[in-house]
């Protein structure tokens, strides 16, 4: 199970990806989700999948970790293709019964939006892989600071976020090791109908939920101890410094964006 949950996540390392600021990679994630929309063509998508390729090689980290991490959500992404494929008019018609038909704009759309659902996902796990929970906490914080003229909660925002980000493998986790308690007990989890199925499910989210609660009285206690009392009047033992690197990339973006404009015509 974790070879199949990357979310969360923190492969230590020393690559250019590993040493860039924090709020550069989230800016970068971010930007990046935004200009995948500009992609309308295959060259488009391959400058794209070129890109992501080049960012997974630089970080060091192996590919096939990141494929092995898309695998939770391939059922999710053939479905939303599958609506693109059966629903998408326009074109030659290839194959039709009744409402159902395979166009050639179906077909083409199906392909374009597999492909940037797993370019997403990469760019987006590669955040949470090379940047360190604490880190981007403190980046969210950053980058949401001018919100506190309107008194908006940044610290405590970032603070949950953070939090939710680390557990998430923590979970996974303790709901394997409840899988396998529940499997030696003679629970199977894959027999049956749906029925059955959701049914074999409850024996485990009952034990998860009543962890989940434990481990989050045991971190408010711990808070509370050490003195915790929100952000104000706090001090910041990591000083975040942009350096030229980061520069350097946000550039990089501008002149992706430029190209994917380009390519666009």
């Amino acid at each position: 199970m974790m070879n199949k949950l990357i979310l969360g996540r923190y492969i230590p390392g020393d690559s250019l990806i590993h040493r860039l600021d924090p709020r550069t990679k989230l800016i970068a994630s971010f930007y990046f989700i935004g200009i995948i929309f500009l992609a309308n063509n295959w060259q488009s998508y391959l400058l794209l999948g070129i890109f992501t390729f080049l960012c997974i090689l630089l970080s060091r980290i192996d590919l096939g970790f990141f494929i092995r991490g898309v695998r939770p959500l391939i059922w999710l992404i053939l479905f939303t293709v599958a609506l693109q494929i059966f629903f998408t008019s326009g074109g030659k018609v290839y194959w039709q019964w009744g409402v159902f038909r395979i166009t050639e704009f179906g077909l083409q759309n199906g392909i374009f939006i597999f492909c940037r659902f797993v370019l997403i996902i990469f760019m987006s796990t590669l955040l949470t892989l090379t940047t360190q929970p604490l880190e981007l906490s403190d980046a969210i914080e950053y980058i949401l600071r001018p919100l506190k003229v309107v008194r908006f909660p940044v610290h405590e925002i970032s603070l949950m976020l953070s939090i939710a980000l680390r557990f998430v493998p923590t979970l996974m986790d303790e709901t394997e090791k409840i899988m396998n308690a529940q499997r030696a007990r003679g629970v199977d989890f894959g027999e049956g109908n749906l029925i059955q199925k959701m049914k074999a499910i409850v024996p485990l989210l009952i034990p998860l939920f009543v962890s989940s609660f434990n481990r989050a009285d045991d971190l408010a206690t711990a808070m509370e101890a050490r003195g915790y009392q929100g952000g104000e009047g706090r001090t910041k033992y990591r000083v975040l410094h942009w350096h030229l690197q980061d520069t350097l990339t946000i550039v990089l973006y501008v002149f992706l964006t430029v190209a994917l404009v380009y390519l666009r015509k």
